[in-house]
């Protein structure tokens, strides 16, 4: 922690300051201060947020504040980054290495400058924090490109193009002192020289006849995210978004703005209101302590950039100069939020500003009623983060609206058609098992012990389930590497938790997904790393790419969930080539493979084999589960873990060992009573769930046909064209996905439940990074075929009424 030389006491921001202006050369340090432009721009944005003044709030309820908000699908630890700025290696000869491995420390993001001066891989090995790259858009386009394509290979994840240039305006400081770089500080991603005047190369190389077709321009050139920075008008805020950009950065620290440019906190409010929430809002200029992050989230923004003050303490303690004066707003801004009453970032309103009034700024979302805390009850926010997590929620918003439309015909719940079951068949299931056991030799007591104890951790059907796979799968395996669990979701979470072991490490998922494993995942602080699935199913070329950006950011791919079999949510299915280049994949850059495959006895037709029955090199763990084949309510599952694991003396056992060891300490042990209903149902069909499932997949894939004919009745082909409405044709399982002209959100859902009576998931659900906002999710495996008839029709008269009242 930097400190007082003459005191020993910790610094302030402010102390920060006066200390980098001594450290550092006067023309470096009026170069680093003085901005893109003149000195009255920076002093009016100072002066602004030195005049705002926020309310105090007493006796209010609140817990310690949640700093934390989302930003493209990225959770961000405080609603604060570190703004671009050039050649950090004039302020500390580690550079922009130092600044990255200070925000990785706090999880803040860093936006690298076009004018870095060390490389971006560098860069990126350096931290585990978000990295976007400030774009100049250069005279040769090819310039920009080759840029861009650097920063994606190292693993950035937005781009931000500075729309206030090319005129970067007149650098009077630095024309005072004819500064020019010392020797040795160069952009280290740009070839070439011309860069020794740090004006120059604006006006020589920015291209000077920018519109907003660059930003469409950008999008051919790369796949990340987009945002602009230099936003100062309600107008061009609206003509940014007409343009379809992600994000959008008010500032006056560009090239373009006028001697005396308006505060970015005077206009912050009008942007605002004309954004109205269609894409994240950051501010920047003149922000140096917490209180005035909250004025300005207070005014509309969904987080800020600080630059100087960062530059400030790298000038004086290197990364951990920057990183403690992070810290310091951090702690500021958490101090101002406690003492105005603010429970979370989401809660800032303008409410918050004396003075402010609600008509000039944008609407804050609505703040539920406080109410009193008693003696012994708990607040949400001392409880872990995922218990707020939207992705938890998805499932019970599902079963609100079903429950409060009983009569709308539902698409929603991916569970067996009830008209399979009958309440006899447990006990006749149960009873079979048991006699398995005494015909096998065990005694009285060992049967009833084998029903009513605990029984083992790791199962007591695993032979049997191991038996099954052989036959049904052709999946050769010891009955030791399988672990049977409750549900195959437990499946899922013991194996993340046992792979991910720490933040370096990295799990991937086919994005869309299935919401267990995002929310197994968010449940250990682990966000899971989407690897995206184009309109055909999944690619391996987009996962090796984002196992190589992964890597070249310093972390570990560990894992990746897949579901190659008529996939939830998507109802796609893996090509038999795709599966075996996928294994050489894993092979090939160290990867373990959750392989999850409900669906495939329940679907018609010859299956193709498991990513595990292909599996010859133990890269792949298969999470199975018997409640689609079987019987739902018992919740049993398994998974297949046959991979060596070697200790540090030598000694080995296989993975699924190690599975049982975090089951025992989460459920102890699966139900033997579910066990052995299931063991029944196993001896009951010879070992061959196929064989017992062809009626069962039969009616499942009747259903399948039956929606998609109902699809194609109800929008004729020229009709839907022209709606621009697409599904796809699974040939098994339980959902298709189908493409709408509307937002298909969770408003859009309960409208049409409760005016046309038939209900459908938002694909958005399954989205882990952001995605699927205009598609949705149908499931057929619960509904007659006058029920898919009729419900489709009704899905038909919503989606036309939508297309023409909500475009």
């Amino acid at each position: 922690m930097a400190a007082d030389p003459g005191t020993g006491r910790p610094l302030t921001p402010a102390e920060y300051e006066v200390l980098a202006r001594g450290r550092l050369e006067p023309a470096v340090w009026d170069f680093l201060a003085g901005g893109a432009g003149e000195e009255r721009t920076l002093a009016a944005n100072l002066a602004v947020f030195e005049q705002v003044r926020l309310r105090p709030r007493v006796l209010t309820g609140q817990g310690a504040p949640v700093t934390d908000t989302r930003i493209l699908g990225r959770t961000w630890s405080l609603p604060f980054g570190i703004a671009p700025m050039a050649y950090h290696t004039l302020a500390h000869p580690d550079g922009e290495v130092a600044t990255a491995r200070a925000a990785g420390r706090l999880g803040v993001p860093l936006v690298v400058s076009t004018f870095a001066s060390r490389t971006f891989e560098d860069i990126a090995g350096a931290t585990s924090a978000p990295l976007w790259l400030q774009v100049y858009c250069f005279r040769d386009r090819a310039t920009t490109r080759e840029l861009v394509r650097q920063a994606e290979a190292a693993g950035f994840e937005a781009l931000l193009l500075t729309v206030d240039a090319p005129h970067l305006g007149r650098r009077l400081r630095d024309l005072r002192n004819d500064f020019r770089l010392p020797d040795g500080v160069v952009p280290a991603n740009l070839s070439g020289g011309g860069f020794s005047s740090p004006g120059g190369h604006a006006r020589t190389e920015f291209d000077p006849a920018l519109d907003w077709s660059v930003v469409e321009w950008l999008r051919s050139v790369s796949s990340l995210p987009v945002l602009v920075k230099g936003v100062l008008t309600a107008e061009d805020a609206r003509l940014a978004l007409a343009a379809g950009v992600d994000g959008i950065v008010v500032s006056n620290h560009g090239g373009r703005q006028l001697d005396g440019a308006p505060a970015t906190l005077d206009v912050l409010p009008q942007i605002a209101r004309a954004v109205a929430g269609a894409c994240p809002l950051l501010v920047d200029g003149g922000v140096r302590r917490g209180a005035d992050v909250l004025a300005a989230l207070a005014l509309g923004a969904d987080a800020v950039l600080l630059g100087r003050p960062v530059l400030h303490g790298l000038a004086v303690d290197g990364a951990r100069g920057v990183e403690h004066l992070l810290g310091l707003v951090a702690e500021e801004l958490t101090e101002a939020m406690a003492l105005t009453g603010t429970g979370s970032v989401a809660e800032a309103g303008p409410e918050l500003v004396v003075g402010a009034e609600p008509a000039d700024r944008p609407a804050a979302p609505p703040r539920p009623r406080a109410v009193p805390a008693r003696p012994g009850d708990l607040r949400r926010e001392d409880l872990h983060g995922s218990v707020s997590d939207p992705v938890l929620d998805t499932m019970n918003f599902l079963n609100e609206v079903t429950q409060r439309y009983p009569e709308a015909i539902s698409f929603a719940p991916g569970r067996p058609y009830a008209g399979f079951f009958e309440t006899e068949q447990v006990f006749t299931h149960l009873r079979r098992y048991l006699d398995h056991l005494a015909e096998g030799g065990a005694s009285p007591e060992d049967v009833r012990s084998a029903l009513f104890q605990y029984g083992p951790a790791a199962g007591q059907i695993r032979e049997l389930i191991a038996d099954a796979l052989r036959a049904d799968e052709g999946v050769d395996v010891p009955a030791e590497s399988i672990v049977v669990t409750v549900g195959a979701q437990e499946a899922m979470l013991i194996a993340v938790r046992a792979l991910i072991a720490g933040p370096e490490d990295v799990l991937l998922v086919s994005s869309p997904c299935y919401v267990g494993i995002t929310g197994a995942a968010r449940l250990f602080d682990i966000e899971p790393t989407a690897v995206p699935e184009g309109p055909d199913g999944f690619r391996c070329a987009d996962l090796e790419a984002a196992i190589l950006a992964e890597r070249a950011r310093g972390r570990r791919p560990r894992a990746f969930y897949v579901v190659p079999d008529h996939s939830n949510p998507s109802g796609t299915t893996m090509p038999l080539e795709q599966r075996r280049e996928l294994l050489d994949l894993a092979d090939r850059h160290d990867l373990l493979v959750l392989e999850d495959s409900p669906y495939r006895m329940v679907s018609p037709g010859r299956q193709l084999p498991t990513l595990k029955a292909l599996d010859r090199r133990r890269r792949v763990v298969h999470l199975g589960s018997l409640s689609k084949t079987l019987f739902p309510g018992a919740r049993v599952g398994y998974a297949v873990a046959d991979q060596v694991v070697v200790g540090a003396d030598g000694s080995t056992g296989l993975l699924a060992e190690e599975l049982t060891r975090i089951k025992s300490m989460v459920t102890v042990n699966t139900s033997p009573v579910s066990q052995a209903v299931v063991a029944g149902m196993l001896l009951a069909a010879g070992g061959r769930t196929s064989e017992s499932n062809a009626g069962t997949a039969a009616y499942y894939g009747d259903a399948m046909r039956a929606t998609l004919s109902e699809l194609d009745r109800c929008f004729p082909e020229a009709e839907r064209a022209a709606l621009g409405l697409r599904w796809n044709e699974p040939t098994g399982g339980f959902f298709l996905a189908v493409d709408v002209p509307f937002t298909a959100d969770n408003a859009a859902l309960e409208l049409c439940a409760e005016n046309f009576g038939v209900i459908w998931t938002p694909m958005s659900y399954f989205f882990p990074q952001g995605g699927g906002e205009r598609s949705l999710r149908l499931s057929v495996s619960y509904l007659t075929r006058p029920q898919i008839a009729e419900g489709v029709g009704r899905l038909a008269d919503f989606v036309r009424w939508a297309a023409g009242e909500r475009p």
